[in-house]
């Protein structure tokens, strides 16, 4: 089993990371963490080398915060990814937000920073792990333009069945599901319907636990294999091995 995207470099794990990751180890193959701001990629660069060969980082920033930020830091996190692109095993997160985003000067701000990444995707043929919260369909009909990005992830999928289908159509796009599928209904109406050869699990820790008040934790991703599982009427081993032999397609690891 693979956490195709959590963030363990956060605060939230600072007085017990090595026991988190070790946790992880007792129960998965592999842990892809997901930078999310120029700072944060250099964590993960480093945690992947602490523990190379079970974590793998990609680099991104996050749109929420993207597009509060400068054209330099922007710049800056093209850098980095082009001096680490044998480091990383995608870019991401990136995307846009309409969730926390209403307003629509900064949409087309995400939007603007969001094409910036993805032709930087198209240029080095890197996968791309996207944040397209609420504007799924707007995400798909803008990467169809990008055809030498090998593979689009769109992590932490909530959108429609309708759009769903199209990213299976695609043939080189993958819906993330989360722990939350535990206790969403949304999510778990969607699983049964998703083909699992286009499915890849993650926990996005420290977020998305059973309840508000824990922490989530990679080793939890378990969780959502099982409800996967369930949920489908499928062998837990069967659900394991397609599901993680989709994300070392993807990420090569």
């Amino acid at each position: 089993m693979i956490d195709t995207h959590c963030h363990i470099d956060f605060e939230d794990f600072d007085d017990d990371r090595d026991e988190v990751i070790k946790r992880a180890k007792d129960k998965l193959d592999n842990v892809i963490v997901s930078g999310y701001s120029n700072d944060s990629n250099m964590d993960v660069l480093k945690l992947s080398k602490d523990y190379e060969g079970f974590i793998y980082p990609t680099f991104g920033f996050h749109p929420v915060s993207s597009q509060n930020a400068t054209d330099d830091e922007i710049k800056t996190a093209h850098e980095n990814i082009a001096e680490h692109l044998d480091d990383i095993v995608a870019i991401g997160e990136v995307g846009m937000d309409y969730f926390y985003v209403t307003d629509n000067s900064l949409r087309k701000r995400q939007q603007k920073i969001f094409t910036g990444f993805l032709e930087l995707a198209n240029e080095y043929k890197k996968p791309i792990v996207m944040h397209v919260r609420d504007c799924e369909k707007k995400a798909v009909n803008i990467i169809y333009e990008y055809e030498d990005i090998p593979y689009f992830v769109f992590h932490c999928y909530g959108g429609s069945l309708k759009t769903a289908k199209r990213i299976m159509n695609m043939d080189n796009a993958y819906m993330s599901f989360s722990t939350m599928l535990c206790y969403s209904k949304q999510h778990q109406d969607l699983i049964e319907k998703i083909d699992l050869d286009y499915i890849l699990t993650e926990t996005d820790s420290p977020y998305l636990a059973m309840t508000k008040e824990e922490r989530n934790e990679p080793a939890n991703v378990v969780n959502a294999v099982y409800k996967i599982a369930e949920i489908k009427n499928m062998d837990i081993g069967t659900v394991d091995e397609i599901t993680t032999s989709n994300a070392c397609n993807i990420f090569k690891i």
